[in-house]
């Protein structure tokens, strides 16, 4: 193509970029980290200094030469993205676009695991299988999820859209679309709020602490009530001495 003067030049460019954009979800995955981490000042940091940035750009080309039955290749540029980065991303897994590995030492993603746009993922996290079984035995992650540190969750199983998966939680069963889920193995607490605020996963309910909060209302309750029966039987004994405390409550 011929450019008759700098200014056809720069149209061209500012033309292609939205189609460029569109078709590498890497523009996604790097402004994304701006969105989510107060700590990126610059472009050049974060291409040079986020781990989690660098995982997922080798597994989008692995992944590629994966599609193609290649095998041995991308297997090794997974092993080399493991050794430099602390991350493991199996060739076969599914990544979406804008998705964040924040700090990211200790993330494992299996073979048919699938990850949905712009979801958030921190360190030490598992999407696993269990057993030997062939075909999918990862979970899906729908998009805009968030799942905290520690976290792993196991097997063919299904986080909807928006959910959110408490730090150190073990999930074993399928979460719905906008559900907190916390503990081990996981309940599902309470409805969550990652589409509005989605960096806010540590105001996350505790369940323990309401279960005992509960507990010791009701104990003061049935306190309170026992000292009030003891109260009235014994103005009862004062009004009428000769009657035994057995005569008084019958």
């Amino acid at each position: 193509m011929v450019f008759s003067s700098p200014r056809h030049f720069l149209h061209h460019v500012q033309s292609t970029l939205p189609r460029l954009h569109r078709s590498l979800p890497l523009f996604d995955d790097i402004a994304i980290i701006f969105e989510r981490d107060p700590a990126a000042h610059h472009w050049l940091e974060v291409l040079c200094c986020y781990p989690g940035l660098h995982a997922i750009a080798a597994h989008r080309l692995a992944h590629w030469l994966y599609q193609r039955n290649l095998r041995l290749l991308p297997r090794f540029m997974a092993h080399l993205s493991r050794f430099l980065t602390g991350i493991e991303i199996h060739p076969g897994a599914q990544i979406g676009r804008g998705v964040f590995i924040d700090h990211g030492l200790g993330v494992v993603i299996g073979e048919t695991a699938r990850v949905g746009d712009y979801s958030l993922i921190y360190q030490g996290v598992t999407l696993g299988g269990t057993g030997r079984d062939i075909g999918k035995r990862h979970p899906t992650v729908g998009s805009h999820v968030v799942i905290g540190a520690g976290a792993k969750i196991l097997g063919p199983i299904a986080i909807g859209d928006y959910a959110r998966i408490g730090a150190g939680a073990v999930v074993l069963r399928a979460v719905p679309a906008h559900y907190t889920a916390v503990g081990i193995p996981s309940r599902h607490v309470s409805r969550g709020n990652a589409r509005t605020a989605p960096l806010d996963h540590a105001q996350l309910p505790d369940t323990d602490a309401a279960s005992l909060r509960s507990l010791l209302d009701r104990i003061e309750t049935l306190e309170a009530q026992l000292t009030h029966l003891q109260s009235h039987l014994q103005s009862s004994t004062l009004t009428h001495p000769s009657q035994t405390p057995l005569e008084v409550s019958s």
